[in-house]
């Protein structure tokens, strides 16, 4: 590789990682603000919090990275032409090809990294994610730290704790539970604390009462205890017992399904489509740097600027974008559409490279000369 080429290559590196970081900030705290009610209703750490979100990232890089790319080589290269320094690197000789040698070599790079995040640390993450949250939104102690007020467990089951010691004991419990029509049942008692068992959570309540009431008759039934177990296993789901959706799954997973399972077979189309969507979208930032590329190389030196050629190439990006996201949704409900998927990313790439090699065209002198 020449001095020239990394010179420009060096360009292209450190605008690319700051797009990157902006984006991907921009993204991640809009997209992290959906979670926050996981920090108010169940008493999520600011440490588990950041944790969770930040496994969203690599979900978020596979779309970001290539459009990184693309404006890093629009910005460098366009710097480059107002500093004049293309023009004196084409009058020494070198050709267009050599020229968008940097902006291939980052954007293979680029793809690389996107194959490697989207068939290994997307699943891997999102997996991790979607197993966190889900044990989160089931850990019903963080129910309980709630003091004072009426949580709803479930439907028809609501759980109320006056105060809670610096030993996690809990103070004045009530649990409602009306889930069995014309049966309500209430239980109280002075205190309590939350058991984490092999079958499932458990709240152990101690001297208290439990208050049965049978709508049809008015009777009241009332039985006094020492200690009573209120089981909660029932409103938790494992990790197991959830479907793993497409996003969750590695490649082999996706293309080779365990069509026992009915949730599988009713998605199996989606599967297939989210399979060959990760082996197509790693090849974007290739398309992308050669459609930027073709942009800011091909035609004649313009002193008054190059927005049209960027706004171009902005235009033909977002197009090629659309129709990455089209085509993956319209494969699900058209199996043909995936052929296309493919096709699509190689006739962007061919035309892009099409015109990045073409001569181009002198200008016309406005001037002619007279004998005198």
């Amino acid at each position: 590789m020449t001095a020239i080429s990394r010179y420009i290559l060096r360009q292209l590196f450190e605008a690319t990682v700051f797009i990157t970081i902006v984006l991907a900030c921009t993204i991640w705290l809009t997209q992290s603000l959906r979670f926050v009610e996981l920090i108010i209703n169940r008493g999520l750490s600011l440490g588990a919090f950041l944790y969770l979100t930040s496994l969203l990232l690599p979900s978020f890089l596979v779309i970001i990275l290539p459009v990184a790319l693309a404006c890093a080589i629009l910005y460098v290269y366009n710097k480059l032409t107002m500093d004049s320094e293309l023009v004196v690197l084409r009058a020494a000789g070198l050709s267009q090809f050599r020229l968008a040698e940097p902006a291939l070599l980052m954007g293979t790079a680029v793809s690389v990294i996107c194959f490697s995040l989207s068939l290994y640390f997307l699943p891997a993450s999102f997996r991790q994610f979607k197993d966190l949250e889900s044990s989160i939104r089931n850990d019903y102690s963080a129910v309980f730290l709630r003091e004072g007020m009426f949580n709803t467990v479930s439907e028809g089951f609501t759980v109320y704790i006056r105060a809670r010691d610096s030993s996690g004991e809990l103070l004045g419990i009530l649990v409602h539970d009306s889930r069995v029509p014309g049966k309500p049942v209430t239980m109280m008692a002075e205190r309590g604390a939350i058991l984490a068992t092999e079958d499932g959570p458990r709240v152990l309540l101690v001297e208290g009462n439990r208050q049965e009431v049978e709508r049809q008759t008015g009777r009241l039934s009332l039985l006094y205890f020492d200690r009573y177990t209120v089981d909660l296993s029932q409103f938790t789901r494992t990790s197991e017992d959830r479907w793993r959706e497409p996003p969750e799954r590695f490649l082999n997973e996706l293309f080779f399904p365990d069509l026992s399972d009915p949730n599988n077979r009713h998605y199996q189309h989606n599967l297939r489509s989210e399979g060959h969507q990760r082996l197509v979208a790693p090849l974007y930032p290739i398309v992308y740097a050669l459609i930027a590329a073709a942009a800011m190389l091909s035609g004649q030196f313009d002193r008054r600027g190059q927005t049209r050629r960027i706004a171009a190439a902005v235009a033909i990006v977002a197009i090629a974008q659309t129709a990455q996201i089209g085509l993956s949704n319209l494969s699900v409900k058209l199996p043909f559409m995936i052929i296309v998927m493919y096709l699509s990313p190689l006739v962007f790439a061919a035309a892009s490279f099409y015109v990045l090699l073409r001569r181009p065209k002198r200008r016309s002198s406005a001037l002619s000369l007279t004998p005198a």
